[in-house]
Order: C-alpha cells, then sequence, then structure tokens
C-alpha cells in the first residue's frame, strides 16, 4: 500500500519512504508540497516538489524548519525561494516534481506515491502525526526526467511575435474531397523529398500586423506552382481559397509568404481570426515518383497556434459555414495537440496512419522513414503497398530464421486491430506465447512459438479450429500441428494509437491509481507491473502488452521485431531459442537508425478526436460510463510529463480511458500460461480511444486479447472478476441506457 503522508502543525509534508529525504537522498514526491528535510550542518530544511518529473529537489537549508520560521519558509518556497516553479497546490493530478538538474537515474531512489484525498483532512487536525510505512520499498525508476534530453519546443514567443514550427507531407488530394479517397494515403516514394518544414511567425499575436511563412522542402519546387493558400472558401470546390499565390523562393530549398489581411473579414488580421492555409508541394522534376502534390489542411488561430479542426455548414449551401474550418472543441482533443482533423475525404480504413497535427520540424523525415521501416518485409525488403516503391535495400535479409510474419504491417494491417481468422485458418496476427509446466520458456522453442522458419523447420502452426458460443459469448479453440505445448496464451495484434503519448504519462499518476489491495473496498485492485529495463537493468513501470510486459515504445518496438520476425536489435541481441533448441542463433540486426526511426513512427502516430459530442444519447452514455463503474480502471484523462523527449508528446492533456494497470478479469478471460508475475487472468486495461473506428480501419470488430470478442457489447459481458460489478450494472441497464453507454464508447 502507498506511504502515509508525514504530518506536522505547522506545514504539509509528503514522505517518500522515510521522514524526509537529505539532498543526497533525493527520491520520488508524489505532491506539489514541501517536505522536511536533512541539512548538512544537521539542521532542518524544506524540499520541494514542483510538476513534471517525480524526482524531489534539493534540500533548502537557507531557512530552519521550526514553528516560528514554517510560515516565512513556505512563502520563500511558494514565491521561488530557493526552490522553483514550487505549486501549493494539490489534487488528484499534483503528482510530479524536479529533481537536481545533475541528477541521474542512478541517483535517484523511486518510492510509492500518498493519496493526495487523504492530506486535506490530516491537515486541517495539526495535532495528527501519521508515521510513515517504512516496509514499503521504492520499485521503479522513471523513463524520462529532468536529465532526459528534449527536443526543441513548438511554439516560442518573442516581444516581436509567436512562432509556430511544424512538418508537413506531400498528398495526393484535398482535404475535403470524399470523391476521390486520396487524401490520407500515401502514395509512392513518400520518404523521398517530400516532407517539408513550416515556421509561422505571428507578428499579429504582439501587436503587429503581418504573418509570415517561412517554408523548407527537401526538393526544388516548380516557381509557377509552389502556392500557399489562406482562408477556405468552398464556393466552386471545396478546395477553393481565397487567397492563393505561389510563394517567393529565397534560395532553392527555402520560400515565404506573407499575409496581412482576412478577406473573410474584410478587415486587417485580428487575434483570434481563423486562417484555414494549405500548402502544395509541386516538385521540380523530382528523380522518382510524380511531381504534383498537395498538403495537409491546417487551422491556425492567430495569436495562438494550429489547432485540429472541423468543418461546418454544408458545401455551396450559402445559408450555411460551406464545410469552413473551426476549432474543435478541446473536449474532443483526444490526444492533446497531437489531435488530427476530423476526416471528410472518406477514407476510414486510414485513421491510423496519420502524422499528429503538431509534428515537429526534425521528425517529419523521421516518421516517414519510420513509417517505410513499418511496411517493409524484412526478407526481401518489398514494401507492401505501391509496387512503385523500391527495395529498402538495408533491411533486405534482416530476417530471422525463425518469424511469426515478415513486416510490422503484416500484423498491424493500417495500425488497427486484427481480426480472428477464419475457422481452420492459421493465427497468423496473433503472438503465441509457450512455457512449460511450471511457466518457463518451453525448452523445445523458446518463450514464443515462431511457425515461419527460414530452412523449414517451422516450431508449429496454430490455427483456429472452432468456436464455442455460450448464452451469446464465443471462446476459441486451437489446434496445434504437432505437440501442444504445456502452456500458452494467444494475444492478438493491437492497434498502435497514440503509444507515444502513453509513453509520457508519469508513473506517479499511475501509480496513484493502484489499489492492489483493494484498500478503498470497491473491487478494484489495479496493480502495477515492474519490468526490468532490457538496457539498463532497472526497473520500469510496463506499460505496452496485453500484460503491461514492456516499459517503453521502444522496448515494444524492439521486442516485437525479435519475437515476431527474428529481427535483432541493440535492445534485444539474442533470438527467443529453447534451452534445448538446436540451430537457434542470433541473425542480422537492424541498423540503429532504422530502428530509432520505426520507435519515433510508432510514438507519434496523431490520435483522431472524438466525435458525436453533440449527440445526446452518447452524452447521457457518459454518465452511465461513470456510474456504471467503467471509469474506475478505464481512466478517462492524463496530463503527459513534461520530460519527454519529443515536444509533441510533453505535458499535452489526452484522453485514452486507460490506467495502465493490471487487473484481475475473471477465469473467463483466463489463459493457463502467466507472464512473469502477472497472472493468467490479470490483464492491462485496454486504451479505448479511437475504438469506435475499429470497424471502419480493420474491416471488422473484434476485442479482447485473443480476438473473442465481436462486439463492444460481447467485450463487456466477458468482464469478470474486477469486472464483475461494471458487467452486472450493464447488465441491469434499460436498452436505452445501454445503447447511450454504448454510443458514447464509440464517440471516443
Amino acid at each position: 500500500m502507498p506511504n502515509k503522508a508525514t504530518l506536522v502543525p505547522f506545514v504539509l509534508v509528503t514522505v517518500f519512504g522515510m521522514g524526509g529525504c537529505s539532498d543526497e537522498e533525493a527520491g520520488l514526491c508524489v505532491a506539489e508540497t514541501y517536505v522536511k528535510c536533512t541539512c548538512p550542518d544537521g539542521a532542518e530544511g524544506f524540499q520541494g516538489c514542483e510538476p513534471g518529473s517525480g524526482y524531489v529537489l534539493p534540500c533548502e537549508c537557507s531557512t530552519a524548519l521550526t514553528d516560528a520560521g514554517a510560515a516565512d519558509a513556505t512563502a520563500d518556497l511558494m514565491d521561488g525561494g530557493g526552490v522553483e516553479d514550487v505549486a501549493a497546490e494539490t489534487g488528484p493530478d499534483a503528482v510530479l516534481a524536479d529533481t537536481p538538474s545533475d541528477a541521474t537515474a542512478e541517483d535517484v531512489t523511486p518510492a510509492p506515491d500518498a493519496p493526495v484525498d487523504a492530506v486535506p483532512d490530516a491537515i486541517a487536525d495539526a495535532d495528527v502525526q501519521v508515521e510513515p510505512d517504512t516496509s514499503v520499498t521504492p520499485s521503479w525508476v522513471p523513463l524520462f526526467g529532468p536529465e532526459t534530453s528534449l527536443e526543441p519546443p513548438l511554439q516560442e514567443e518573442t516581444e516581436a511575435a509567436l512562432i509556430t514550427r511544424f512538418s508537413d507531407r506531400a498528398r495526393d488530394r484535398h482535404a475535403r474531397e470524399d470523391e476521390f479517397q486520396a487524401y490520407d494515403h500515401y502514395l509512392s516514394f513518400y520518404w523521398e523529398h517530400r516532407t517539408v518544414t513550416v515556421e509561422i511567425i505571428d507578428t499579429v499575436a504582439k501587436g503587429g500586423d503581418t504573418i509570415t511563412f517561412k517554408v523548407a522542402s527537401q526538393w526544388k519546387l516548380s516557381s509557377n506552382q509552389a502556392e500557399l493558400r489562406f482562408f477556405y472558401r468552398g464556393h466552386n470546390t471545396v478546395a477553393e481559397y481565397f487567397d492563393n499565390a505561389p510563394m517567393m523562393p529565397l534560395d532553392t530549398l527555402n520560400y515565404t509568404r506573407s499575409v496581412s489581411f482576412n478577406p473573410k473579414t474584410g478587415a486587417p488580421l485580428a487575434v483570434g481570426d481563423r486562417m484555414e492555409f494549405e500548402l502544395s508541394q509541386f516538385l521540380d522534376a523530382p528523380p522518382n515518383g510524380r511531381s504534383n502534390y498537395y498538403g495537409t489542411a491546417f487551422l491556425y488561430i492567430v495569436g495562438q497556434g494550429l489547432v485540429p479542426w472541423e468543418a461546418q455548414g454544408v458545401f455551396q449551401d450559402f445559408s450555411t459555414a460551406l464545410e469552413d474550418s473551426f476549432p474543435i472543441p478541446e473536449m474532443a482533443w483526444a490526444g492533446g495537440a497531437t489531435t488530427l482533423h476530423y476526416a471528410y475525404s472518406g477514407e476510414d480504413d486510414g485513421h491510423f496512419m496519420q502524422m499528429p497535427t503538431n509534428l515537429a520540424p526534425d521528425n517529419g523525415q523521421v516518421f516517414v522513414e519510420g513509417r517505410r521501416v513499418h511496411h517493409t518485409d524484412m526478407l526481401d525488403g518489398s514494401h507492401n503497398e505501391s509496387p512503385d516503391n523500391p527495395t529498402f535495400q538495408e533491411l533486405n535479409g534482416v530476417l530471422g530464421s525463425r518469424y511469426i510474419n515478415r513486416s510490422c504491417v503484416s500484423c498491424h494491417a493500417r495500425n488497427g486491430r486484427a481480426i480472428p481468422p477464419e475457422v481452420g485458418q492459421p493465427l497468423d496476427q496473433y503472438v503465441i506465447k509457450v512455457g512449460d509446466q511450471d511457466g518457463g520458456p518451453s525448452a523445445d522453442v523458446g518463450a514464443v512459438l515462431q511457425p515461419g522458419d527460414a530452412n523449414g523447420a517451422s516450431e508449429g502452426i496454430v490455427t483456429l479450429s472452432a468456436w464455442t458460443e455460450s448464452d451469446g459469448l464465443r471462446a476459441p479453440v486451437y489446434a496445434f500441428a504437432g505437440a501442444p505445448p504445456a502452456q500458452f496464451s494467444a494475444r492478438i495484434a493491437p492497434q498502435l494509437v497514440g503509444m507515444g503519448l502513453l509513453e509520457a504519462i508519469p508513473e506517479a499518476a499511475l501509480e496513484a491509481l493502484a489499489d492492489p489491495d483493494d484498500a478503498d473496498g470497491d473491487g478494484i485492485s489495479g496493480r502495477l507491473r515492474i519490468v526490468t529495463d532490457p538496457e539498463t537493468q532497472e526497473p520500469r513501470v510496463g506499460r505496452f502488452g496485453w500484460k503491461a510486459g514492456k516499459a517503453s515504445v521502444r522496448h515494444q518496438v524492439a521486442g516485437a521485431l525479435n519475437t515476431d520476425m527474428g529481427v535483432m536489435s541493440s535492445v534485444f541481441p539474442q533470438p527467443d531459442c529453447g534451452s534445448a533448441q538446436a540451430d537457434c542463433a542470433p541473425g542480422a540486426a537492424i541498423p540503429e537508425s532504422h530502428l530509432a526511426t520505426l520507435v519515433a513512427y510508432n510514438r507519434l502516430l496523431g490520435v483522431r478526436p472524438r466525435r458525436n459530442l453533440n449527440d445526446p444519447v452518447a452524452q447521457a452514455g457518459e454518465a452511465i460510463f461513470t456510474t456504471a463503474g467503467c471509469a474506475a480502471c478505464h481512466t478517462p484523462t492524463f496530463q503527459t510529463s513534461p520530460h519527454h523527449p519529443h515536444a509533441e508528446l510533453r505535458d499535452q492533456a489526452i484522453a485514452p480511458y486507460t490506467d495502465l494497470l493490471l487487473h484481475d478479469m475473471g477465469p473467463g478471460l483466463a489463459d493457463p500460461l502467466a507472464e512473469g508475475d502477472a497472472s493468467g487472468s490479470e490483464w492491462r486495461t485496454t486504451p479505448l480511444w479511437s475504438i469506435g473506428l475499429t470497424a471502419g480501419v480493420s474491416g471488422a470488430e473484434a476485442y479482447l486479447h485473443d480476438g473473442r470478442a465481436r462486439t463492444l457489447t460481447e467485450a463487456i459481458l466477458w468482464h469478470g472478476g474486477e469486472g464483475d460489478a461494471s458487467r452486472e450494472a450493464f447488465e441491469a441497464l434499460d436498452a436505452a441506457d445501454k445503447a447511450a453507454l454504448l454510443a458514447f464508447v464509440r464517440s471516443l
């Protein structure tokens, strides 16, 4: 259980596993507050927690911790006297703090956090002294902290301008052209010379009169067709803008264009004006692929920055807004500033493959190069989309001798949930975890069954032999070619949405939700999964995989390369081998540069916004979602860390609807094979964001770890164990309330 707070009459203090932390013992704090600490001379001082990292700041010894001096010391701390940016506010999100700038991961001692809602009542009673539970041992090291190297911020404010920087890619058609269905897809050679970086210099935000765009291309643009158009008009076509003209070249790769007048208002630009813009990347005789491209439709709010947008009105109905762009309400920004605009091009299968709205200038090219790795066959280097795409020679032949599939996209088609195969067909989009009688790796094949074998000696093929059905719920039956393993667990490929944002959630925020002993008696006992970092050997909080077996996107991606494709990496340089398995040696390794771009691609995929905000049925369903207990595990919102290396993911308010904790879901969903300390019945809470887009992306619906649930209703009805109460609450709803709850979930 979490440690209790140690309380004294004059100041709120939080214990980090001991009665205080000296400067040398700086550990994790869990509230925006102050602690008593020991100074070098033996006197008592203050330490502060500022939001963000989960670390404690150095001991402030300029003011002794006495009853008489406590008020002054507290005031000094809050005003920045020796401790920077310390907040006095407490609450469920106030869980992190900074550490000294020279601290490293080895210098910190993680510790459980204290429930902040217990603090105010205790402070009201100045005589209460609650001793810490010193039996609790710190158990994890955060992924990111003040020592993490950060990419540059996306916005900068100077005395003269608000400056916004981002990336874009070449597109086939325009955002609202649903007749072509050619906006979200990727053309051939999309990674070659077809990204740009953009800098918006907004002087209007600071009292000026002009906004200047600076565009840097990777290939020379056609001088007469390098257009940058402003202010959607939509009279004759859905791609018509009021202000459409070529940019002025500064040199071969750099272009600029300025705007100072808003033709929609008939007045000079003003703070708050909506300015949609679109860039045309018409390349001047590129070496490969076609030359004519358009760009993303962005909405810029003068004085604010880029925002995800929705189209309002009806095209050619002049009594409406004609599909003009307006900011999406922030409550729908599921991925914070990464959130995409609503889709109007009719490409339902492309929702999960897009750049985020706020993609950093340095990451545009990284994103498309990582996407190329994701779509490459590791056996022959071919790309799975356009036949015009050439062989990726650096990845030609890196496939291991044993594997499940030959490319990332073979399991994660369009980055969506996989769908179970037809009865009698192999499980080619599953990972089959296997074990011996004791739950350890199989001596014959290792920890994962790899049916593909370059030498023709497969570890065994698994097929879906049948479905058994009872009371409208089905469960899979599997058949093994050859002797079945002593224990196994079938895991279907999940969607890849928002992985970087999940990685950016502070560990302390997750630990604050954990209640492994069900101290509050609500029947929910979610717990952190602590896993070992394969590169540093440090304990980390698990987040990814059906049982939270990986702590970071890098580890998850490298793990999939290793077991799913037999591809070695700097993270996992050894193959998955059984102790008695012959001819099992390391194969080729993916170059570190390509692993890095693949990781960045997975981290930075944009998140679609929540939909149907004005639907009264979905609105009613949101309240039912909470009263039925669904939100007890599917935690709606988080604030991401300020220390994630990617600027796109830092300090974002997100709505993933997960707590990333392990929960016992009962015998109905249990597999016989445990994974580490995660039992067969424990599963990580699946994020619900974008779940309503599953059918469009995947072509059908399938939910839960093995795809057994054909509908959201079936997924709910399979909930057991800690999910019993929520399932029973759902079953007790009348038809209208059930429909409302499901409408809300589909809107996510």
